[in-house]
Order: structure tokens, then C-alpha cells, then sequence
């Protein structure tokens, strides 16, 4: 008999996992809602065309991909031996593989909107909560099947959309009580600048990736890779002057406008960050809105203002959420000039975030709120009757499966959370009563049934 066991880099989630998972989904989706933002759902399966060359190479690499039906059938063998031979050299060939598993919800988000553009009414606001696959390899807080928390607002170009994600994401996560957390913003159009002013933009694939490993490497390490790859001593030296830039936000849109005077595009990205921070001050949410000018996120895809939101500095987990204003969403799929900013939510991070910091609420994980204990039959038949009048009432209600003794029934119910124990005997059949006992405290009442249904069990 075989051993069970999961796919490598997957996970089972048990009852209390998930209603924690729940939790942090409803408080982000009722959030999502409060701000006009519509739900979406998109196929596990996409058309490999759709997916692939979206990612980039390496990306390319971990779709999964889905086997065709038939592949045994006898007319088709010497094609799908083709076809494996070609896949053993890195090629895809339509006879063995024309779908696969979605590698992120944006790519499938925008093949929605390129195929339902004339329908859909812009600007188009849909979040997106879904699974998402990939062949990666497995380790520590990286899996090949993860969910993504996704929302977006394409076909407007209106930094009303920016101001308003900076609410959404403070919204969420005071909602969760996380105090502490920070929310990081730059502009692509300001990292552009700075590499305009170091030689061009051909440099600012080079800049921007020397510049995200200074957390890890440090400044000299930051000055010696962009040595390699190219860069004089006098750009190195404006970068390292852009990486100095340091205080409070007013103070660092000071220096870099001073920095980047001669560059149009660079004050472009710095109105659009006055702009952000104005129009959140206006309203009055307080968001602990802080500039970054060393956030890069996504080389290619992101245009404009970018987000990441850093976990509190007492857990070190780093970002647990990030996004930013993109120029042509559906331009791949041949409808251009739909321009669009989102945001994403890290939900096993932030899920990590809230354990460590035991900010999840003490009844998130409870489900039964009452169990009747079984203490025969005639008793069983009148709390059955019970039962279901405090469903009725939308009161999650059990009934012990089966007679037994009482040590069971209490360890049942102590095992599961539940916090009132319903009592029935034969004493309480003939008076009409029950005993109402609180497993949390042990204090105990007798209840009529008829007053029974008043009771709020909270």
C-alpha cells in the first residue's frame, strides 16, 4: 500500500488554518468591496499562447504545462513522439501540450479585458483571489501552488487611483491590527532619470538591479557591481548620491529635485509623488507613507508610481504586499492603450505576520458555537428538535453523533473549540429545562427550551 504524501512544494490547510485564512481573505475582500472594486474569476488552465513569453525566460521555465488528452491514441503516437523529443530540446509543440496552469492572475487578467473590452465599463475595478502555479523549486516560504490577492483598476490614467489603493492598503491592514507596518512608495519615472543622467536608459536594467541588492550587499558592493557593468566614476558617484538621499519625505523630494533638475522625466515622477502624498494627507488616513527611492519592483512591466508594503520591523519577513501603475496592460493581447495600476496582498506572509505578532482574534478559528450532548434517545430526538430551531436562528449547532459518557462529550467539545455545552437528562426531558454550561469559565444556567432561542451564545 503507498505511503500518502503531497505534491512536492503543495500544502493541506487544516480547519484552524483556514479559518484564519479566512479572515484575513474576508477583511481584504470587504475592503475591495467598500472601494468599488468588482470580483473576477479566470480558469486554473489558460491557453499556453496566452502564457507564454509574458514572464520572461526564466519565467518561461516554471508554467506548468498541461499533457493533451489521447496522447495513447495509435494515429497520433508518431506525433506525440515527435512532439517529446522536441520538449526534451526546450520546444513546445501543439501535439503534446497546448494548455497550462495560470503562473499569476494579471496575465489571465488582461487576456479577460482584451476579450471583453467592448462590454466592460472603464474604469474597470476587479480584485482577484486564486491559486496560482509554479514549477519552481521548492523551499522555506516559496511553493509550486500559492494564492495571489490581486486589485486593479485599468483604462485610467487618474492618480486619484494611486491615492485610493494608499487608502485601501492602510484600510486592510489597521483593520488587522497590524501596527508598525510601513508603506513604501517610489517612481519608475525617477529611476528612469537617474539613468538618463548616467548614460542612458540602456543603464537602468543595470542600475535598478544593483540597486535592489543594497539591503543585502551594502553601498561599496552596490559601487563595485555597477563597476562591472559598465558604469564610470562619475555615474557611480550620482548613484551613490541618489542612495544617500535620506529623511523625512519632504526632505528627500528636496534633494532629488535637486538631483534630477535637468530631467523632465524625472520631474514627472516627482510631481506624481507630491501629488500621492498631498491628496493621502487630505484624507486624513494617516498612512504611514514613506519615499523609497531605492524600490525598483519589476524591471520591465512597471511605468509610473510603484507601492511595497514592508511587514513590522519586529518580524522579519520584509514585503508582504507591492504593486504599481503599468502603461499597457492588453497591449499584448492587440488592444493597446489600456493603462492601469494595481496592487497585490502577500497572504501566507501576512498570514505569518499575524501569528507571530498573535494578532489574530481568539474566536477567528471557532466554528460550533453550541453542542447538544447525546444522553439517549427520547433526549437526543428533543435536542435534534432544538438543534436545528438555532440553525434557524443562524447559531452553528451540533449534536453529539451518538450516546456516550460525558468525559467524551466534554473532551469533544474542548477539542474543537466550542465554547456551550447543551445538557439534556431525563430530569430536564420531563421539566422542559436545559442545563446551559459555558466551557470557558464553567458557569452553568437552567434554561427553558422556549427561552433557549432568546440566548445569543456570543
Amino acid at each position: 500500500m503507498a505511503k500518502p504524501s503531497l505534491p512536492q512544494g503543495t500544502r493541506d490547510f487544516a480547519p484552524d488554518v483556514v479559518r484564519r485564512r479566512q479572515y484575513i481573505l474576508h477583511t481584504i475582500k470587504t475592503v475591495f468591496e467598500l472601494y468599488g472594486f468588482q470580483p473576477l474569476e479566470t480558469p486554473a488552465m489558460e491557453n499556453l499562447e496566452t502564457l507564454m513569453g509574458k514572464y520572461g525566460e526564466e519565467g518561461d521555465k516554471l508554467i506548468f504545462k498541461i499533457l493533451n488528452n489521447g496522447l495513447d491514441n495509435p494515429a497520433k503516437q508518431e506525433a506525440t513522439r515527435a512532439a517529446f523529443e522536441k520538449a526534451l530540446e526546450g520546444k513546445n509543440t501543439k501535439d503534446l501540450t497546448e494548455r497550462a496552469l495560470r503562473y499569476d492572475l494579471t496575465i489571465p487578467f488582461a487576456r479577460f479585458v482584451a476579450m471583453n473590452h467592448g462590454q466592460l465599463t472603464f474604469p474597470f475595478k476587479r480584485y482577484q483571489v486564486q491559486p496560482v502555479w509554479r514549477a519552481d523549486r521548492p523551499q522555506r516560504g516559496r511553493y509550486r501552488e500559492f494564492y495571489q490577492c490581486d486589485a486593479d483598476v485599468v483604462g485610467s490614467n487618474s492618480l486619484l487611483n494611486e491615492v485610493e489603493l494608499v487608502q485601501l492598503y492602510t484600510e486592510v491592514f489597521n483593520r488587522l491590527k497590524m501596527d508598525g507596518f510601513e508603506l513604501r512608495i517610489n517612481s519608475r519615472k525617477i529611476l528612469a532619470a537617474l539613468a538618463e543622467i548616467c548614460g542612458g536608459a540602456d543603464k537602468m536594467v543595470d542600475i535598478t538591479i544593483a540597486i535592489d541588492k543594497l539591503d543585502k550587499i551594502g553601498i561599496e558592493k552596490v559601487k563595485e557591481e555597477l563597476g562591472q557593468r559598465g558604469l564610470q566614476e562619475t555615474q557611480i558617484s550620482t548613484i551613490k548620491q541618489y542612495l544617500a538621499i535620506d529623511g523625512s519625505n519632504e526632505a528627500k523630494l528636496a534633494a532629488i529635485e535637486t538631483l534630477l533638475s535637468e530631467s523632465e522625466q524625472g520631474k514627472k515622477g516627482i510631481a506624481e509623488i507630491r501629488f500621492v502624498l498631498e491628496r493621502t494627507q487630505l484624507a486624513g488616513t494617516n498612512a504611514p507613507l514613506i519615499i523609497d527611492f531605492t524600490l525598483a519592483r519589476g524591471l520591465n512591466y512597471y511605468t509610473g508610481i510603484i507601492f511595497e508594503v514592508k511587514a513590522p520591523a519586529t518580524v522579519k519577513i520584509g514585503s508582504i504586499g507591492g504593486g504599481g501603475r503599468y502603461d499597457d496592460l492588453t497591449g499584448l493581447f492587440g488592444v493597446p492603450n489600456m493603462p492601469g495600476v494595481g496592487i497585490s496582498f502577500g497572504v501566507d506572509r501576512i498570514y505569518d505576520v499575524l501569528e507571530e505578532l498573535a494578532l489574530f482574534p481568539d474566536t477567528v478559528a471557532q466554528g460550533t458555537k453550541v453542542l447538544f450532548f447525546n444522553l439517549g434517545e427520547s433526549e437526543s430526538k428533543q435536542a435534534f428538535a432544538l438543534v436545528q430551531q438555532l440553525r434557524g436562528k443562524g447559531i452553528a449547532t451540533e449534536l453529539f453523533h451518538e450516546q456516550a459518557k460525558m468525559d467524551k462529550q466534554f473532551k469533544y467539545a474542548e477539542k474543537k473549540g466550542i465554547p456551550y455545552a447543551i445538557i439534556i437528562g431525563s430530569k430536564e426531558l420531563e421539566s422542559g429545562t436545559c442545563n446551559v454550561k459555558d466551557l470557558r469559565n464553567g458557569q452553568q444556567q437552567s434554561i427553558g427550551f422556549a427561552d433557549l432561542l432568546t440566548q445569543s451564545f456570543e
